[in-house]
C-alpha cells in the first residue's frame, strides 16, 4: 500500500492564505493532517477566461502511510561534483507533462533526489478543446503513489503555479534543488495561434514563470542549476548552418561572438525566445549557471521508467494542437487516415526519441555549467524533413499489412516549405549523449503502439484547425 492522497478543492474570494509548499510525497517529511496549496492568479485568470477571478485554493488531505510505504530503501547516490555523500536534489517544473514525466522518473531511477512542480494545466487544456491522450494517462497522485510502489523511492510533488511567486519561492526555500528543470511552460505552436486569449496566456505564463524561476534562483539557490527546455523553432531556418546558441561574425573589419540570430514562428516559439533572453542577461547580470536545451521535435512515448507498469504511461498527444509530427503519423496510419503532409512537406527539423530528452537533461545536471555561464544545447539526433517522416512510415506500414496513404492538405503555418537546414549538434554528444535514432524496429513498435490504443482515437481530431493567418481576436474552442 502507498502513500494515500485525496485532494479538494474550493473557490475563494479570499487571497490572504499562503502556500504551504511542503511537497505533498516524501518519506522524510512529517505530514499535518491537512495543509494548503495555491494556484497563482495567473493560471486562474486563464481558467475561465475572464477579467476577475476568484482565488482557488487546494487542500490536500494525507492519509497515513503503511509500514510498506514506510519503510526506507537504500540506494546510490549519483556523483555531479566531489561531494558524493548525498544524492543530488532536483526539481522538474512541468514534471507531469510529456517530457517532465519521462525526465522526473529516469532522475528518480538514476538515484537523484526528484520533486515535481506542477499546476496540472495541462490536463485542463484537453477537457478545454475536447481532447485526450491516446494512452490512457493515470493521476499525479497515482503515479507517484505507483512508482513508490514499485521502486521504493519517492517523488516529492508541489502543486502550484510557477507565475505564482510567493508559491515557488516557498517551494525551492523547503527542497532546496541543486538543479531546476524547467519544462513548465505552454509549448504548443498551434495552441498560441488559436486566438488572443491563448496568445497573452502564452507568452504571460512562459515569460513570467521563467523569471519567477531566475529570480526565486538567485533569492533563494545561487549556486542552483537551472536546465531550461528552449526549442529549435527560436533559430527558425535560416540559409547558413545553425549554431549552437552562439555565431562569430567579422563585419567591417571586427570580430565578435553574438547570440545565433533569432526568427520565432509563433507566439509561442517567441516566449522561448524571449525566456532566451532573460536567462543570458540574469546569468550575466547576477552570475546564474543556466542550460538552454534547444530541443527539437520528441517522438515516442516508451522510456524504460514509464514500461514498468501502465499506471506509469506517458501521454501520447495525435491532435493537430499537441501532437508532434511524427507521433500524429503513426496514428494516422493506424487508423487507417491518410498521413497528412502540410503543404510541400519540405520543412525540415531535428528529431529525437524521448529516451534521449531524458538522456540529454541527466547530462546537463551530470556536468553543470559554471556560476554566470549561459549554455547553449542543440538538443536533437537526426534531421528530416515531413516528407521523408511520412516516407518512412509508409515502408514501416507496409510491413505491418498496413496501406498507409498520404495526403497534401493547405498548410495552416505561415514557414517555408522547401529551405536549407544545417543545424549542430554536437555538444551533447561530447557529454556521452548515446542516441536512439530512429531505427525500423523503432518505427514498428511505434506504430503497433498506435494499433494497440487506436480505439481510443477521435478521428475528428486529426486534421489541422488552427490557422496562423485566421488568428482569432475572440476566445474560441477548438473542437470537433
Amino acid at each position: 500500500m502507498a502513500h494515500l492522497l485525496s485532494t479538494t478543492c474550493s473557490l475563494n474570494a479570499s487571497t490572504s492564505s499562503r502556500a504551504y509548499s511542503k511537497p505533498l510525497n516524501q518519506s522524510s517529511a512529517t505530514f499535518p493532517a491537512s495543509f494548503t496549496l495555491k494556484t497563482s492568479k495567473f493560471a486562474i485568470k486563464w481558467l475561465t477566461l475572464q477579467e476577475k477571478r476568484p482565488q482557488r485554493v487546494c487542500t490536500v488531505h494525507a492519509a497515513t502511510l503503511s509500514q510498506e510505504a514506510q519503510s526506507d530503501v537504500k540506494s546510490g547516490t549519483h556523483q555531479i561534483s566531489g561531494d558524493s555523500s548525498n544524492p543530488k536534489k532536483v526539481i522538474v517544473i512541468g514534471g507531469d507533462g510529456y517530457c517532465g514525466w519521462a525526465t522526473a522518473l529516469h532522475l528518480s531511477n538514476k538515484n537523484y533526489e526528484v520533486a515535481i512542480v506542477d499546476n496540472l494545466v495541462r490536463r485542463l487544456f484537453d477537457h478545454q478543446l475536447g481532447l485526450d491522450s491516446l494512452t490512457p494517462i493515470s493521476s499525479i497522485h497515482n503515479r507517484i503513489r505507483r512508482w513508490k510502489s514499485l521502486t521504493g523511492k519517492d517523488i516529492g510533488l508541489y502543486i502550484g503555479d510557477i507565475c505564482d511567486f510567493e508559491f515557488l519561492s516557498e517551494t525551492l526555500k523547503s527542497f532546496e534543488p541543486d538543479a531546476v528543470v524547467h519544462f513548465g511552460e505552454q509549448r504548443s505552436a498551434p495552441y498560441s495561434m488559436i486566438d488572443r486569449s491563448r496568445a497573452v496566456f502564452t507568452q504571460q505564463n512562459n515569460v513570467i514563470g521563467t523569471l519567477n524561476v531566475l529570480f526565486a534562483i538567485k533569492e533563494f539557490g545561487d549556486e542552483c542549476h537551472l536546465v531550461k527546455l528552449g526549442t529549435m523553432g527560436e533559430y527558425g531556418t535560416p540559409n547558413i548552418d545553425i549554431e549552437e546558441g552562439y555565431i562569430t561574425i567579422t563585419h567591417n573589419g571586427r570580430t565578435d561572438t553574438l547570440p545565433y540570430p533569432k526568427q520565432a514562428s509563433s507566439f509561442y516559439h517567441l516566449s522561448k525566445v524571449h525566456d532566451s533572453h532573460n536567462i543570458a542577461f540574469t546569468c550575466k547580470a547576477w552570475g546564474i549557471r543556466a542550460t538552454d536545451l534547444n530541443q527539437g521535435v520528441v517522438y515516442g512515448v516508451r522510456t524504460d521508467e514509464t514500461e514498468m507498469h501502465e499506471e506509469l504511461t506517458n501521454r501520447f498527444d495525435y491532435d493537430g494542437v499537441f501532437g508532434t509530427a511524427l507521433n500524429r503519423f503513426c496514428v494516422q496510419a493506424a487508423v487507417g487516415h491518410p498521413l497528412t503532409v502540410y503543404g510541400k512537406g519540405g520543412q525540415t527539423r531535428g528529431f529525437l526519441d524521448i529516451r534521449d530528452t531524458v538522456q540529454c537533461v541527466e547530462l546537463a545536471i551530470a556536468n553543470p555549467a559554471k556560476p554566470g555561464e549561459f549554455r547553449v544545447f542543440n538538443q536533437f539526433t537526426e534531421q528530416f524533413s515531413v516528407n521523408e517522416l511520412a516516407a518512412l512510415v509508409t515502408k514501416a506500414g507496409k510491413k505491418l499489412g498496413i496501406d498507409v496513404q498520404t495526403k497534401s492538405v493547405p498548410n495552416p503555418r505561415v514557414e517555408a516549405e522547401e529551405h536549407y537546414y544545417n543545424a549542430k549538434h554536437t555538444k551533447l554528444v561530447e557529454l556521452g549523449l548515446q542516441p536512439h535514432l530512429l531505427s525500423d524496429s523503432l518505427l514498428d513498435s511505434l506504430l503497433n503502439f498506435a494499433i494497440k490504443y487506436k480505439d481510443r482515437v477521435d478521428t475528428k481530431q486529426i486534421m489541422p484547425s488552427v490557422s496562423w493567418k485566421k488568428i482569432g481576436i475572440k476566445p474560441k474552442t477548438v473542437a470537433a
